[in-house]
């Protein structure tokens, strides 16, 4: 969404001829070795843009803000702070063209090819590391990188070097394997333990035995997994090059150009009349610059000021970039103080921190160690290679991880102006919020950070974030104490961020505890209730969570103060100090899982087939076609309000910009009804007529030279709205009665009888948020128009080529066959690409017809997220009757979804929802009710399951909640009530190849999961806050789309005459390995090699009427029809195989069919059989079989803060006969995070008041959060079912579908959570009230402690599930009429 409408008032742009300075106009740099000179450069054009617009499109744009690493590129440059070249990883979406001069840039196309691929790119590329490939050049780019600096990295470097690069399909597993061919061990590696203080943790075991900064000594134990020497003199072991993989051979990598080496950075100077660029080389002329305009802005690593311009229309029209001043990155270890220049970037100031703790030891070096502390996880590692205090302390930001540092240290800054320096105090620089003491004629120059006491001080800084790695964060805190000899206290600044608009002193807590003796108990309750009192924070406080963030201020506190008592060899509460840490982490999968049914082609591991064309950057997305001649650029005019009538919208003053040409409205379109989009009830407009229903509802299209003008005309677009009520969440929609005119029910038995005759009935309620899709390519299309007939040619990232087409051709008002629509790949998909990709290709068809030239359009990552739909919230409101012996014997339960303002797919999303609310389990009385709730938000839509997951979490939760009522291991409950062979679902369908139980008691052996339950209940005694918890879950997903005309697929293959084939079929490649798997099909059935497959594209002119590419059945459905079309071609070509003889080549069999006039081309069809379900009856077959799987998870969860970590994960799925063993895993892989992520730790969030209620809060990386590489689990065993027979799968050679039924495994973790968290609060007396123990001495005077715990569980909804004094002094009720700063959709 372009940000809110901002006038364009013209930018007077001064010259620089006003100053002395001698500039230079031109840009010198190397691109992948070719040297090049610009001297005609648009100032406002990013490195990315400028990459892609010559051609370069293996760097993608996946996010714009630097948060998903997609568009990572090397930049080698000589460093002035180190002395030496260093090969940078950066965002391009964020570097100014003006940061790259006098550098070499390296992109991903300029490292290898196909043919021939760099070891980074063939080793990921064949360790199945790429899917979709929209992230891979990026994570391609950042092991470069990391390869380039350091040739043989240890296994902790690898580990660390993907912290700035996301990926939403395989999981990581495969690229930190492929990653770690390249890893060494040796004796000065760091070591492996994510403790160890090299890696930047808290401390080893062996490490911790010193006196803990509190004294002149130091652990010097070293590490428990320092690691062993086989070589000679402790030389380094390195790892073989892996067998088939080319050896790396650092010597051959491109070379710092040697005329980088001469060249002399010259200051420049660049522009336009719309903004200007300076570039100083020297710090005089920075100032001069800065005198003589005040108000440029000062850029250094440009991550906060892109950010800035691009999404909330803020304009610089003078920029300085200071990168390039080597005075400003220099620094000094004194005897008494560390002094660094302002500008040295944060990856550097890593460095020089161990350096500092090097030379002044751990003690005086405590105030560097909490900065290096918080570097480590401070954004990913291509913003710590630009970033740099100043412009961290400069943008003034509240939740600064290194500013409560540098103000808890009492750092000086030192501030320059033209003939001025000013020593600026940290306790003083923050003025509010955003604003700071700094003069608008200075710059900061260095920064002066005084070193610890060599005894009696201490100083700890500490981070709470939604994600662990490269996030933003919820609350931070350095806390510093200095006692006297006899522990009396002489200071203390106790600084946080994310508690107030600035960066904050408490300062009652510190006035309290100066002159107390810190080792009495009643300074601690004192010191925490003056911390009460600082951060008092009101329930709708801007950020929202008060209670969590409350809660953090005084577990910091808590969790320092104990850390000084430990030191000091006083009482202390000693299992509150340490910090959740991961070790590295490591996979197995059984290779030989395929081994009983290989074939020549099918059955083996071989490597998706686009993979080298994606880790070489050579594969093309939608918007990587090249620009066409005349072609136009789209960006929607979107609505910021929820629910409103549109008095007015002006799009003149968008058309007064240079260079916007047009502009698209409803009134473009033919008529009324081609306006209506959507499934059978069409009740989605295109582009909003008279009332918008939702905050990123299309108003428009502007139409531009260029994507910048386009968006900058859509900010101009004037809307008056007169705003109506609205509805947000299930609950409101309930209460108000606000329902789509859909009831669907499942009933089988008589639950009323059942629960008179059981005995027990437990009733409750569990709710599921959203999820964003977050594929990595958004949504994208180009349309263009033919001179004929009304012809257009779609290209579009979409599942859904046939309903885009239907849908063009009704605003285009011409027939189908005048539309071809294309697809070449998507970079992910997930469903939502299905139905919502529609909207974007059809309004574009339409600009594209209007102004008769090409359009195209990529969505940002913010309108995409406010536009295209998530994955459905759903509430559920059961009633479970169960007897003694743990037998449920009812369910009646109501499940509602929101639906959000239209339709859409919420329909069968509820229905699957209520087919799959029995999970694994046989109730005999089941009576299960659905209703869509109709609210304001974006229009929800498919994502990957369909409700399946919905249903079978709805299901999970009441078999927790009831195994605690009964007092009974849920693990029992469920195996207890495990379907059996032949047993019929709640929709009667009995169940086949049954094999849920027999895999449920392998993974628990397999996973030795009762003996690691027996440790963690000793851990769990041991530990008062740190818990650990088990979960075993099960899940069955039904195969086949329910509307049963999706079920049927058609394809075409061609033999040629030199006996290569063509193949081209209805599914669409999304890096679900579609394409390999039908091509391994199609090579099998006519007996050729691989290589001689080939499938180019998706098209509705080779396959028509094609099902989209869902529900998990495009294997089985494509993959039977290519074999149809093989069998057809076989039985044609047999005569000619017979009289060649069995030695004959494909070749000669075609050649020999075409001279005797043979059709070489066959089209192919097939329909699932069996299928068809009554839901008025109860009766029919619904899926024609069920995918199944089993899961074990142990987490380990810090109560004090949140915080988790997944120890161990073993998962096992049925996936029949597999294709292809290793894209199977790779899906495995990738949905079990996918789902790990839905259930811990996605949370979309609205904002609940303001001029901008009902507008999506979480609309990019920096605000919404996917697992990144170091949230997998860091022990994780994948296997297939094998050794059993599949007697009654009839699909293509007995494989089942696999993309979508793994992902409900990944609450494995979220329950592992909930079995940790029960025993936190049974720590301190929760526990739940058990049935038929109700009048149990005592019992009915407590709380009942039934845990509920709604999904997701992120670390602050698990810390509001403790029950310890901490947080219940942290909770903040809400005053009547106060709503949270946040809200949920469910």
């Amino acid at each position: 969404m372009t940000p809110s409408a901002v006038p364009p008032n013209p930018v007077v742009v001064p010259q620089p001829e006003a100053l002395s300075i001698s500039f230079d106009d031109t840009l010198r740099f190397y691109l992948n070795g070719t040297r090049v000179v610009l001297d005609n450069i648009d100032p406002e054009v990013t490195l990315l843009e400028y990459l892609r617009g010559i051609g370069l499109t293996g760097t993608k744009l996946g996010c714009g803000e630097g948060g998903c690493g997609a568009c990572t590129v090397v930049v080698s440059q000589y460093n002035p702070t180190t002395r030496r070249i260093y090969h940078a990883s950066v965002n391009a979406c964020l570097a100014p063209l003006v940061s790259v001069d006098g550098k070499h840039v390296i992109t991903v196309e300029g490292i290898g090819s196909s043919k021939r691929p760099h070891p980074a790119q063939e080793r990921i590329a064949k360790s199945h590391g790429s899917q979709c490939g929209f992230c891979t050049p990026g994570i391609v780019m950042s092991l470069y990188a990391l390869l380039r600096n350091n040739p043989e990295p240890t296994e902790h470097d690898v580990e660390e070097a993907f912290d700035g690069n996301l990926c939403r399909c395989t999981g990581y597993r495969p690229i930190l394997d492929a990653a770690q061919t390249f890893s060494v061990r040796g004796r000065d590696a760091a070591p492996a333990c994510g403790n160890a203080k090299a890696n930047g943790g808290s401390g080893c075991c062996m490490e911790n035995g010193g006196d803990g900064g509190g004294g002149e000594g130091g652990g010097g134990g070293g590490c428990c997994k320092d690691a062993k020497t086989d070589g000679a003199d402790g030389a380094p072991v390195k790892r073989f090059t892996p067998p088939g993989f080319v050896e790396y051979q650092p010597d051959t990598e491109l070379i710092f150009p040697p005329a980088l080496k001469k060249h002399e950075l010259r200051p420049l100077a660049f522009g336009n009349k719309r903004k200007i660029w300076f570039r100083p080389v020297t710090l005089s002329q920075l100032l001069e610059i800065k005198n003589a305009y005040p108000t440029a802005k000062i850029i250094g690593g440009s991550t906060e000021t892109q950010i800035e311009i691009k999404f909330k229309a803020l304009q610089y029209p003078i920029s300085v970039y200071v990168g390039d001043i080597a005075e400003l990155r220099r620094y000094a270890l004194n005897d008494d103080q560390v002094e660094i220049g302002a500008n040295i970037t944060l990856t550097d100031l890593e460095g020089v921190c161990r350096e500092a703790l090097d030379r002044y030891g751990s003690v005086r070096g405590q105030i560097m160690a909490a900065i290096d502390k918080q570097l480590k996880y401070f954004a990913g590692r291509q913003i710590r290679n630009v970033g740099t205090p100043a412009g961290n302390l400069a943008t003034a930001s509240p939740i600064s991880d290194l500013n409560p540092v540098l103000m808890a240290a009492d750092a000086v800054l030192i501030a320059k102006s033209l003939g001025k320096e000013t020593e600026l105090h940290m306790a003083d620089f923050f003025q509010g919020y955003r604003k700071t003491a700094l003069p608008p004629e200075a710059v900061l120059a260095s920064i002066r950070i005084p070193l610890a006491r060599a005894k009696n001080e201490w100083f700890r800084a500490y981070k709470q974030a939604k994600r662990k790695d490269d996030d933003i964060a919820i609350v931070t805190a350095a806390l510093r104490v200095r006692l006297s000899d006899d522990g009396i206290v002489e200071y203390a600044n106790l600084v946080y961020g994310g508690m107030a608009p600035t960066t904050v002193a408490a300062k009652q807590a510190n006035a309290y505890l100066v002159g107390r003796r810190l080792a009495e108990l009643q300074t601690l309750e004192g010191a925490m209730n003056a911390l009460g009192h600082d951060f008092d924070l009101r329930y709708g406080v801007p950020g929202g969570m008060a209670s969590y963030r409350k809660s953090l201020a005084l577990g910091f506190f808590y969790r320092f103060y104990h850390e000084v008592m430990q030191s000091l060899g006083a009482e202390a509460d000693a299992e509150a100090v340490g910090e959740i840490e991961r070790d590295l982490s490591k996979g197995w999968e059984d290779k030989q899982a395929a081994a009983e049914y290989m074939q020549e082609t099918l059955g083996r591991s071989n490597p998706h087939l686009a993979a080298l064309k994606q880790v070489t950057g050579e594969a093309q997305y939608t918007d990587d076609i090249p620009p066409l001649k005349n072609e136009l650029y789209g960006c929607l005019v979107l609505s910021t309000k929820a629910h409103a009538k549109l008095k007015s919208v002006d799009f003149s003053p968008a058309l007064e910009i240079p260079g916007v040409v047009d502009y698209v409205d409803r009134h473009d379109m033919p008529s009324v009804a081609a306006n209506h989009w959507g499934g059978a009830n069409k009740d989605e407009v295109f582009l909003a007529e008279d009332e918008v229903h939702t905050a990123g509802q299309p108003i428009g299209l502007i139409l531009a030279t260029s994507a910048a003008r386009a968006a900058e005309g859509a900010r101009a677009v004037q809307i008056e709205y007169e705003e109506l009520p609205a509805i947000f969440t299930i609950e409101e929609a309930i209460e108000k009665e606000s329902y789509f005119d859909f009831y669907r029910e499942i009933k089988k038995g008589d639950v009323d009888e059942a629960f008179k005759n059981c005995d027990y009935v437990f009733t409750g309620e569990t709710k599921m948020g959203a999820q964003e899709h977050f594929y990595l390519e958004t949504q994208a299309a180009l349309a263009i128009p033919k001179p004929e007939d009304g012809e257009m040619e779609i290209w579009s990232s979409t599942q859904n080529p046939n309903e885009a087409q239907a849908f063009a051709s009704q605003v285009l008002n011409v027939q189908s066959n005048k539309v071809v629509v294309k697809v070449k790949r998507l970079g992910g998909g997930f469903g939502g690409k299905e139905t919502r990709s529609v909207q974007l290709s059809s309004i574009l068809a339409l600009a594209a017809k209007k102004t008769r030239r090409p359009v195209r359009c990529m969505l940002t990552r913010e309108e995409d997220m406010v536009t295209s739909g998530q994955r459905h919230p759903f509430l559920g409101r059961w009633k479970v009757g169960v007897n003694k012996d743990g037998r449920i014997q009812a369910l009646s339960m109501d499940v509602y979804n929101n639906g959000g303002w239209s339709w859409d797919l919420s329909a069968a999303v509820n229905e699957r929802a209520l087919t799959h609310s029995d999970g694994c389990y046989l109730i005999p009385n089941i009576h299960v009710r659905g209703r869509i709730c109709k609210t304001n938000t974006m229009s929800n839509t498919a994502f990957r399951g369909f409700g399946g997951p919905q249903g079978m979490f709805l299901a999970e939760s009441f078999m927790e909640e009831v195994a605690d009522r009964l007092g009974m291991p849920a693990d029992k409950l469920r195996e207890i009530n495990f379907y059996g062979a032949g047993d019929l679902t709640h929709f009667n369908q009995p169940l086949t190849d049954w094999h849920i139980p027999l895999m449920y008691r392998q993974v628990r052996a397999e996973a030795g999961y009762a003996a690691r339950r027996e440790a963690a209940a000793r851990f769990n005694a041991a530990h008062k806050w740190r818990k650990r918890g088990l979960a075993l879950i099960p899940t069955k997903f039904g195969i086949s789309f329910t509307a049963l005309w999706f079920n049927q697929a058609g394809a075409l293959v061609h033999i040629y005459h030199d006996g290569s084939v063509l193949v081209a079929h209805g599914g669409t490649e999304m890096g679900q390995g579609l394409h390999t798997k039908m091509s391994m099909i199609a090579a099998q059935a006519l007996g050729v090699p691989l290589e001689d497959v080939y499938i180019s594209e998706t098209a509705t002119n080779t396959v028509a009427n094609a099902s989209p590419t869902a529900a998990s059945a495009s294997s089985d459905l494509n993959g039977y029809a290519i074999q149809n079309a093989c069998d057809q071609l076989n039985a044609r070509l047999a005569p000619y195989r017979e009289r060649l003889g069995p030695g004959a080549s494909l070749k000669d069999v075609a050649h020999a069919a075409y001279r005797d006039r043979v059709n070489l081309s066959a089209q192919g069809f097939y329909k699932t059989p069996e299928i068809g379900y009554d839901w008025a009856a109860n009766a029919g077959k619904m899926f024609f079989y069920f995918t199944q799987g089993v899961a074990a998870a142990e987490v380990e969860v810090d109560t004090l803060t949140g915080s988790w970590t997944c120890l161990r994960a073993d998962v096992k799925m049925d996936v029949g006969r597999s294709i292809n063993p290793a894209i199977d895993y790779g899906q495995i892989q990738g949905a079990f995070v996918q789902g790990m992520g839905l259930f811990t730790m996605e949370e979309p969030l609205w904002l609940a008041g303001g001029p901008l209620a009902g507008n999506l809060a979480t609309r990019g990386p920096g605000a919404y959060k996917i697992p990144g590489f170091r949230d997998i689990p860091q022990e994780w065993n994948v296997s297939l079912l094998k050794g059993v027979e599949w007697k009654d799968l009839r699909t293509i050679q007995r494989s089942r579908g696999v993309g979508e039924p793994p992902l409900f495994l990944g609450s494995a973790v979220f329950f592992a959570i909930r079995d940790a968290l029960k025993e936190a609060r049974k720590e301190f007396g929760v526990v739940p009230r058990l049935a038929g123990h109700e009048d149990r001495e005592g019992q009915e005077a407590k709380e009942d402690g039934l845990l509920v715990l709604h999904s997701p569980a992120t670390a602050e909804r698990i810390r509001l599930a403790c029950k310890d004094p901490i947080i219940e002094k942290a909770r903040v009720q809400a005053k009547e009429g106060e709503k949270s700063f946040f809200l949920t959709t469910v």
